[in-house]
């Protein structure tokens, strides 16, 4: 069933520029939804490199594995997502379909089936006719444009109730290279690798190893920084193909992640990610309040993360939040279950500019109709000040409402 736009939406949307290399097509396949595309084929210039940062639950899907056991293999010419079926616990018929959907897109893209990478996206513990790939991805690929990205972006949501979609440009010595991202993410997000799909890709020509360690670094403080109910997916996948085509500009190519001349590039990659994870936040399922969780003075950065995250995933603060409350109460509580180093009477909580506590108690100058006021914003800051050393996180994440739960409960229906 199609969802209101949240109210957290883009005001405004990127114009995305082509990225050298890359084609991209969609389809109306019929896997799950009817009357709205759900396959996005793009199609990938021979050479390109790939890295990718997969979930770490102990139950991933069957593209999971397929993308993680072909990654090490080479390069990418094809990549095919669907929509409306996730094709996890689904057995050794999940393995069969990855086997046939790549077989078919191999066909369609002129390539090997181990440079098809897949992933997949909806209802869990549903098999996956493949079948249903053979009547789309040969025209997909025949068919595909390299200006087709809001529509891939689309045809990849499932509880999305927008697309989500970035571009960035950066200079590798001179000559300008366009990074490109896509991605999907709404209920069933919580950092533990990437926690959605997204793909990102660019014309840069930076080898393999150089770019998994760009990926890596980037994720640490980009979508593992991003929570919306604490529940990490089966199928989480984050993708980075560059095609190199930049090299026939001049620019050069890049073996190691610590090339000072790389250093552009990164950043730029860097802030897409971020973006593209705000996204996810705001979109977060019945979503009403896009809220940046900072945790100062803590003995560590780790530390700091998951007291972050303790506060971020309660349940408790979430729908505090919601109520326009700011409950200080609440958020003390989720520090001190958090299990690292806390002192309650060193402890300082703001929403926003407003300290609402210090030292281990309300604060004396606390004005509960300011506290009101800011509290009726979309956007909320809450700030913890732990006092204990210069350990510090930031991580996003939304409040917690009673649509979350009508979404939820309405899923298989």
């Amino acid at each position: 069933m199609p969802y209101a736009v949240s109210p957290l939406a883009p005001k405004t949307w990127p114009d995305m520029p082509p990225v050298p290399g890359v084609t991209i097509a969609t389809a109306e396949a019929g896997i799950r939804y009817k009357g709205r595309t759900d396959v996005l084929y793009a199609g990938l210039a021979a050479g390109t490199e790939t890295a990718g940062v997969f979930t770490r639950s102990k139950c991933p899907s069957a593209p999971v594995e397929w993308c993680r056991a072909n990654l090490a293999r080479g390069g990418a010419r094809a990549l095919v997502v669907n929509s409306g079926n996730a094709n996890a616990f689904t057995g050794l018929k999940g393995s069969a379909a990855v086997a046939q959907t790549a077989e078919i897109a191999s066909r369609a893209a002129g390539c090997a089936p181990h440079e098809v990478f897949l992933a997949s996206t909806g209802v869990i513990g549903e098999p996956l006719d493949a079948s249903k790939f053979e009547a789309v991805l040969a025209n997909c690929a025949a068919n595909a444009v390299p200006d087709a990205w809001e529509a891939s972006a689309r045809a990849i949501m499932t509880t999305d109730t927008f697309p989500k979609y970035a571009t960035r440009t950066a200079t590798i010595e001179g000559v300008e290279v366009v990074i490109n991202g896509i991605a999907k993410g709404s209920g069933m997000i919580a950092p533990d690798m990437a926690t959605m799909l997204a793909f990102v890709f660019t014309d840069a020509p930076i080898a393999q190893p150089a770019l998994q360690t760009l990926l890596t670094r980037a994720t640490a403080t980009s979508f593992n920084c991003v929570t919306v109910d604490g529940d990490t997916s089966t199928s989480d996948t984050l993708m980075l193909f560059a095609t190199g085509a930049a090299a026939e500009r001049g620019a050069p190519r890049i073996e190691a992640a610590d090339d000072p001349r790389l250093a552009g590039f990164a950043a730029a990659l860097q802030d897409l990610l971020d973006e593209l994870a705000i996204w996810v936040a705001r979109d977060g399922e019945g979503a009403r309040k896009f809220v940046t969780v900072r945790v100062n003075g803590a003995t560590s950065d780790a530390s700091a993360h998951r007291i972050a995250m303790s506060i971020a995933n309660s349940p408790l603060v979430k729908t505090a939040i919601a109520g326009e409350d700011a409950n200080w109460g609440r958020v003390v509580m989720a520090v001190g279950k958090a299990g690292e180093p806390a002192d309650r009477d060193r402890l300082a909580i703001s929403f926003g500019d407003i300290r609402v506590a210090v030292n281990g108690a309300r604060d004396p100058d606390y004005d509960e109709a300011a506290a009101s006021a800011y509290m009726s914003r979309e956007d909320i800051d809450l700030t913890v000040d732990l006092g204990l050393g210069d350990g510090a996180a930031r991580v996003w994440t939304c409040d917690l409402t009673k649509t979350y739960i009508e979404i939820n409960g309405d899923y298989r229906s």
